[in-house]
């Protein structure tokens, strides 16, 4: 069974979605007609706010929640080593071509990123251009930006 609930957050209502209880889709923007969100049940959907809530409050630094995301294999292989990059810390695209197996397919991996159905819990936002600079991201530089602000905050509960 696809559900959905919409949860406000620092970055505006975020939507996540979920089929048969596994995260498959998280939308930092208002979803188009075309997607498929299942009913809306809150309840089904309540460990995914709860770690959200927890994270954006500073109190958490990583999910334990069931992710289905949707890609091809390279995709895949990406969005999983995005989620070895530790909390409060910036990788590159270059090297996480380098550990998927890609050199020099930092494009591709920006590709990758820019797919990334799981936002914020696939933490796509530690991915940073060659230089450190911040550059692209689905929900905005001004989120990633966000994101990576509350990452390095100082006065964190632990």
């Amino acid at each position: 069974m696809r559900a959905h609930a919409v949860l406000p957050s620092p970055v505006g209502p975020l939507t996540v979605v979920a089929d048969d209880g596994a995260l498959v889709r998280l939308y930092l923007s208002p979803p188009g007609p075309e997607a498929d969100l299942g009913v809306r049940d809150d309840a089904a959907l309540a460990a995914v706010a709860g770690q959200l809530g927890e994270y954006l409050a500073g109190a958490r630094e990583a999910f334990d929640l069931p992710l289905r995301p949707l890609g091809s294999g390279f995709e895949l292989a990406v969005w999983d080593e995005l989620t070895r990059i530790p909390y409060g810390r910036t990788t590159t695209y270059g090297a996480v071509a380098r550990a998927v197996g890609l050199p020099g397919g930092a494009q591709a991996v920006g590709l990758a990123c820019g797919r990334n159905p799981l936002a914020v819990v696939v933490p796509c936002h530690r991915v940073v251009g060659a230089d450190g600079g911040l550059v692209g991201f689905g929900g905005g530089l001004a989120r990633k930006r966000f994101l990576l602000d509350l990452e390095q905050r100082e006065d964190r509960l632990f």
